[in-house]
């Protein structure tokens, strides 16, 4: 009984996704501590040998303080999970996993007597191979062996979702930064439905950068961060992009563009292209329509459908018809369940109309109802996760809360407690 009520006290959740790395132990109730999922790796330098701050690998808010002029940044900075899965030999990208997973649990060890080890559950891809899950767990018993880690676990992020929601019978839609992962769930992920796609947040970053060029920011258009934040105030999802686009260029003011960077001189107005914010939105949610064609004409990279493994992350399919392509993988029987509770979790689904514009811009989940009734499917119900940016990592508290300190991890069901010795 001590072992489990010491378990339910240190419960630590990590929810690695394509952007951003949520973490923290149960404690923190609802939000866990977020930082980029990314790594910096600095040039060798005297001076920094000199004053004792030499470092093989950056992560965390102190990237920042690492970064250049940006000439370099794209052999410096890594984003390992930027398709949610790494390759065995990546060898960067395991590095910045092992310090992000280091630097976090060292943030929340406590000092007191008695502390044994965090019981870790992390969350992957639906789509994450093996080997992942054998990296991560080494990983985690070299840190038990520095006093931060006495159990771990891994579960499929769709998993946690549902979890998070105790649905047992559902289909899960997780869109992150690099890609999204279609998973029906009935009480176990059905791995032979997943459908993922190869796109997610990033597209809606390249759309936003081409808009930024094409009004004369070209500068800032190579900011990743700086388009993010564009992306986040200006994008807009529209219930149907020909009407919205036509309401837009008749009522110029009404949808116009603008944004002041907090804490520069720096304001964006991007005035009468402003109709082009809703095209920010719906590429995420169906790259194949015509008005797309002259932007990957002249340049911009057309979504791609790429294999990793056994998996074939599909490029230009739209979203409602990835959600039907992995629901008819399933039983005939199981499908009305799982039209009967569509989540959406991540923070690719972040999207919120202002008032002045609710008849022609919308929320992820009324975009997803317009899309699948048009393709027959009438009695779908869409939900979106409260905060979708951490369903996740509340799935992986809720789990390792519930699941009993004495269920041994199997490899054949893929789920139990690894203890780890010490």
């Amino acid at each position: 009984m001590f072992e489990e009520d010491y378990k339910r006290r240190f419960v630590y959740g990590c929810d690695f996704g394509t952007s951003d790395y949520k973490y923290g132990p149960i404690s923190l109730g609802e939000r866990p501590r977020v930082v980029e999922n990314r790594g910096y790796f600095p040039e060798k330098s005297m001076v920094a040998e000199v004053l004792g701050v030499s470092r093989d690998v950056v992560v965390g808010a102190d990237v920042t303080y690492f970064l250049g002029s940006g000439q370099d940044l794209s052999s410096r900075l890594v984003y390992p999970m930027r398709d949610g899965i790494i390759g065995v030999g990546d060898d960067r990208s395991w590095r910045v996993i092992r310090e992000l997973l280091l630097k976090s649990l060292g943030e929340f060890k406590p000092s007191g007597f008695g502390f044994k080890g965090f019981y870790v559950v992390a969350s992957l891809s639906a789509v994450a191979p093996l080997y992942m899950y054998e990296r991560f767990f080494s990983y985690l018993g070299e840190m038990a062996e520095e006093g931060l880690v006495h159990s771990s676990t891994l579960i499929p992020q769709p998993l946690a979702v549902a979890i998070a929601h105790k649905q047992t019978s559902c289909i899960v839609v997780e869109s992150g930064h690099g890609n999204t992962q279609v998973a029906p769930i009935s009480r176990a992920p059905i791995r032979g439905a997943v459908v993922a796609l190869n796109r997610g947040g990033s597209e809606a970053n390249t759309m936003t950068a081409e808009i930024l060029k094409d009004t004369g920011y070209s500068d800032l258009a190579r900011e990743e961060r700086v388009v993010r934040q564009v992306k986040e105030r200006l994008g807009l999802l529209p219930i149907d992009l020909d009407k919205a686009i036509s309401f837009a260029r008749g009522n110029k003011e009404a949808v116009r563009g603008v944004y002041h960077i907090e804490g520069t001189r720096i304001k964006i107005d991007l005035g009468d292209h402003s109709w082009a914010r809703f095209l920010i939105g719906e590429i995420v949610f169906n790259p194949n329509h015509e008005i797309f064609q002259s932007y990957f004409k002249r340049g911009m990279p057309r979504p791609s459908d790429i294999r990793f493994g056994d998996t074939i992350f599909y490029g230009m399919m739209d979203m409602a018809e990835t959600i039907i392509s992995s629901v008819e993988r399933c039983p005939v029987e199981l499908q009305p369940l799982l039209y009967g509770q569509v989540i959406l979790s991540g923070g690719n689904f972040c999207w919120a109309p202002p008032p002045s514009l609710r008849t022609i811009a919308c929320d992820s989940q009324t975009k997803l109802q317009f899309m699948l009734k048009e393709k027959g499917i009438e009695n779908a119900r869409v939900v979106l996760s409260p905060e979708p940016q951490f369903t996740v990592w509340r799935g992986c508290i809720v789990y390792g809360y519930a699941l009993p300190q004495n269920y041994e991890w199997s490899w054949e069901r893929m789920e139990g407690w690894l203890h780890h010795k010490h």
